[in-house]
């Protein structure tokens, strides 16, 4: 059974509600006809607003969505997450969202739900949460590596056309040494990665695009993943 997670760099139904060009391609993913799709909203405190635009999205397309609370009354986290044929997780802050799921276990359940086919995706936050290490702006001072949960192999970094501060932070965390190597996903281009390699890289806004960004002969490179348009 194929190991899945789909990141998304930025863009998709929370700033375009409706249009759901990004979230079709994670429907088609699934082998189910018509998939369970659950939405966790934690890394923004389970905005409202949020989950509006998610199911004004999702409610077109050929699926059952539902959606996590951990703000209100936390439903049964195995039995919800067990009923799922896939995970999208949104944007917000990386730390505080991971914080509350590992108090509450999710964490665990989700990775067993990995192991047994649920296909994982998300933005941002979202994105890289199933990477081993990613680029987050949770600390309000400057981007910061943060320990992530590590489902598949690598490091991740969204928004990397979207916000200025992306690519010197990236390069200068591979010049120092906190990391090696990392996926960075512009705004508006998935990465698809299947069984722990790329499968591709999805680009639903415009000609976007990902890279794989590593240190060569004392060079940042950046070499391009291969990109399937969507639109």
């Amino acid at each position: 059974m194929d190991k899945q997670i789909i990141a998304i760099g930025g863009g998709g139904f929370g700033r375009n509600p409706g249009n759901g060009i990004i979230e079709q391609y994670i429907l088609d993913q699934s082998n189910s006809e018509k998939p369970n799709i659950c939405f966790i909203p934690t890394a923004t405190g389970d905005d409202e607003s949020y989950k509006v635009s998610y199911y004004s999205t999702f409610s077109k397309l050929n699926c059952n969505p539902t959606h996590l609370d951990f703000f209100k009354r936390t439903p049964n986290l195995e039995k919800l997450i067990d009923d799922q044929d896939i995970i999208f997780v949104g944007g917000g802050n990386t730390k505080s969202m991971l914080s509350v799921w590992r108090e509450w276990g999710l964490d665990k359940i989700l990775k067993n739900a990995f192991e047994n086919g649920t296909i994982m995706s998300g933005v941002s936050a979202g994105a890289i949460c199933w990477f081993e290490k990613g680029v987050t702006d949770s600390w309000a001072e400057k981007l910061e590596i943060m320990d992530c949960m590590g489902f598949t192999k690598g490091n991740c970094c969204p928004h990397y056309d979207e916000e200025p501060e992306r690519k010197p932070s990236l390069s200068k965390f591979i010049e120092t040494k906190e990391i090696f190597n990392c996926y960075a996903i512009e705004g508006g281009c998935a990465l698809h990665i299947k069984n722990d390699a790329v499968y591709t890289a999805i680009s639903f806004r415009g000609k976007k695009n990902s890279y794989l960004v590593k240190q060569l002969n004392n060079k940042i490179i950046e070499t391009k993943l291969l990109v399937k348009n969507i639109i």
